[in-house]
């Protein structure tokens, strides 16, 4: 699966799992998105199922995305 990185703007029942204005990766799962889900690795450091509405794209520079990667690595 490849990464990419989302930030919450709403965090409604899941306010333990999730801080809105955080920025969160987000593995690529095309199944989920059918849903209308994204694939979250939330605060608890594991990767868990959210509503997409929860969470806007955001573009990073290529440099930024890269450091961000590394660190999750």
């Amino acid at each position: 699966m490849r990464r990419r990185f989302m930030v919450c703007v709403d965090n409604r029942g899941y306010e333990s799992s999730l801080e809105i204005r955080k920025l969160y990766e987000v593995l690529i799962d095309r199944v989920v998105e059918k849903h209308h889900q994204v694939r979250v690795i939330d605060e608890s450091g594991e990767d868990y199922l959210y509503p997409e509405k929860f969470f806007a794209p955001v573009r990073l520079p290529h440099v930024t995305k890269e450091k961000l990667e590394l660190m999750s690595a």
